[in-house]
């Protein structure tokens, strides 16, 4: 069994590394991941999820109290609010770092003192299955690593990309508009270090297959202390080749496959996902041949599914929901609708036209979000991401002039179609309590996505949680009750069967069936501010059966009739309690 791993990576190393001894540079990343010579392969295409699996993401110190370290208000807001509700955290960057909240890491191998330390990791990872961020691809200028880059010292001192400041990198695709090439002065003089991201974010040099095998430690000693999901951020960019577009080459694709291969032989259990905020078939390709990740981002997702709540019209996701490729079983989706960033809109290339995105973006705009703006070939600005809220976005419509009277129904519409899709449902803690644009916050840092990014005192946070009047209370409560609904259903197993209604383009539906087929959800949604009927005969309902709206409680008899769907309303109808 041993041999066949060797083998394996051998076969990948050749791929990223053709001028290196694979076998010797294998048997040194078997070492550094502490596998043993019997390490068993888990079993092909082993769900490491079930329906009851739901993530919430959030920041260390997003909830705070005096006098405790945020780790440890975390957990106790986790055990007292969440326990029933979710079973997954994903803490984001928890280390030190010099800025983009924690995506600018200083150490890998350290907490942030201010938040905590790794007794405090722990401790939720007892009680939840644990996600942390691998910022694989660039670190913090000021790191040791960095540090011993510019002294030319090891360990660093190959770690870091540089490039001919002269070269040709007008292809590369970045998600900035900051400069590619940044001087740096070191001993040996003037250096250009490679910064996709910002000046302070330095790109890691995987040429260097030093820089794998320190990074397999940094793995081992996440998966030793009880983190089992990992987040590969930013990982489409890691191998740089000059004369190319810097993303999705093979040798990252290869990468990936080494380290899935590598943490799977250590803890079976572990998962691995990546974070592609790319199109849609770009995004696709990081499955492989379920041998990548184990999940992949639905980055499509957030902007198709916004754009249809304040369009009223289904068309487009429709069309992109018929278009996805069901997960083989040991992969599957993960879907979200709000995250610390912003809302993607690459991911909208050939799905929305560039009418319907500046539409969008004006519709935002109006209800308090900001643009988020890239660099393309040409030298031209295009729009990355909205930067807003999720409960603002969900404010209005794109005919009205401001708010309306439907923003509650309309963001728990929302929330209802992503946790019923197929695959794992992941919740930002601000849209799971309804947090609305924080100004102060954005102003404060001077950063776009920090309109999204705010942090909540504990006391206040309970206060609004527990007045029934504030939207902070009807939202929590609602959406605690949809997840505890879900949890219970075999049918939205994240690989259960998946096929979409055709009920025109005001209402949105799709049907689910368990692994073992035998329950059925029909999943249907009034996507418009308007009262809609639904003929139960366009959903083919199985006579035979007795159909239960899942969220209301009400009872189908006439499978002849119709039911009637307020604005916004949801509705799981199901064969079985």
């Amino acid at each position: 069994m041993a041999q066949d791993l060797r083998n394996r990576l051998m076969g990948m190393l050749e791929l990223i590394y053709p001028d290196l001894d694979s076998g010797f540079l294998a048997d040194r990343l078997i070492t550094t991941m502490g596998l043993a010579p019997d390490s068993p392969a888990p079993p092909a295409h082993q769900n490491n999820w079930t329906e009851a699996d739901v993530l919430l993401i959030t920041y260390a110190d997003t909830v705070q109290a005096e006098d405790e370290k945020p780790l440890a208000t975390l957990r106790r807001f986790l055990r007292e609010q969440l326990a029933d509700t979710v079973s997954a955290v994903h803490i984001l960057p928890f280390f030190p770092y010099s800025s983009d909240d924690g995506f600018a890491v200083m150490d890998y191998l350290a907490v942030n003192e201010s938040h905590g330390d790794w007794r405090d990791i722990e401790a939720i990872g007892r009680e939840f299955r644990l996600m942390a961020d691998l910022v694989i691809n660039h670190m913090s200028a000021r790191s040791r690593w960095f540090e011993n880059f510019r002294r030319r010292l090891d360990p660093g001192r190959d770690y870091f990309v540089e490039a001919d400041p002269t070269a040709d990198v007008s292809q590369v695709v970045r998600p900035r508009t900051s400069p590619l090439l940044n001087p740096v002065q070191t001993d040996d003089g003037e250096r250009h270090v490679w910064c996709t991201f910002s000046e302070d974010q330095v790109d890691l040099n995987f040429r260097n297959p030093e820089v794998l095998l320190a990074f397999v430690g940094i793995i081992r000693h996440y998966l030793e202390r009880g983190i089992l999901w990992f987040r590969l951020d930013a990982v489409a960019f890691l191998w740089k080749e000059v004369g190319t577009r810097c993303i999705h080459l093979q040798q990252t694709h290869e990468l990936i496959k080494v380290l899935r291969l590598l943490i799977e032989h250590h803890t079976p259990t572990a998962v691995v996902i990546t974070e592609t905020n790319v199109p849609n078939r770009e995004n696709l390709t990081y499955f492989g041949n379920a041998n990548e990740a184990h999940v992949i981002y639905n980055f499509s997702l957030p902007p198709l599914l916004i754009h249809t709540l304040v369009t009223g019209n289904c068309r487009h996701l429709k069309t992109w929901l018929m278009s996805m490729p069901p997960a083989q079983l040991g992969t599957t989706y993960l879907n979200f609708i709000a995250s610390h960033d912003g809302i993607g809109m690459r991911p909208t290339d050939g799905l929305l036209s560039d009418t319907e995105k500046q539409q969008l973006i004006a519709t935002m705009e109006r209800f308090g979000g900001k643009v988020s703006y890239r660099q393309v070939a040409d030298g031209s600005q295009q729009a990355y991401e909205i930067n807003i809220a999720l409960y603002d976005a969900m404010k209005g419509t794109v005919a009205g002039e401001g708010g309306d009277a439907w923003q509650l129904q309309r963001f728990l519409c929302a929330h209802a179609i992503m946790l019923s899709l197929e695959g794992i449902p992941a919740l930002y803690i601000h849209s799971l309590v309804g947090t609305e644009n924080d100004y102060a916050r954005m102003e404060h840092t001077g950063r776009l996505r920090s309109i999204n990014r705010a942090q909540w005192p504990l006391d206040r946070l309970q206060e609004a949680l527990a007045n029934p009047l504030s939207h902070h209370s009807q939202v929590f409560g609602e959406l605690k009750r949809l997840i505890e609904v879900r949890r219970r259903q075999p049918a939205f197993h994240p690989n259960a069967t998946q096929f979409t209604l055709h009920l025109g383009l005001q209402v949105f539906g799709f049907w689910r069936q368990s692994l073992r087929r035998d329950q059925s959800i029909f999943c249907i949604y009034n996507v418009t501010d308007s009262v809609r009927q639904v003929a139960l005969s366009d959903i083919n309902l199985i006579g035979t059966d007795r159909w239960l709206d899942l969220i209301s409680g009400q009872r189908i008899d006439d499978l002849g009739g119709e039911i009637t769907l307020k604005p916004y309303q949801a509705v799981w109808l199901s064969n079985r309690e």
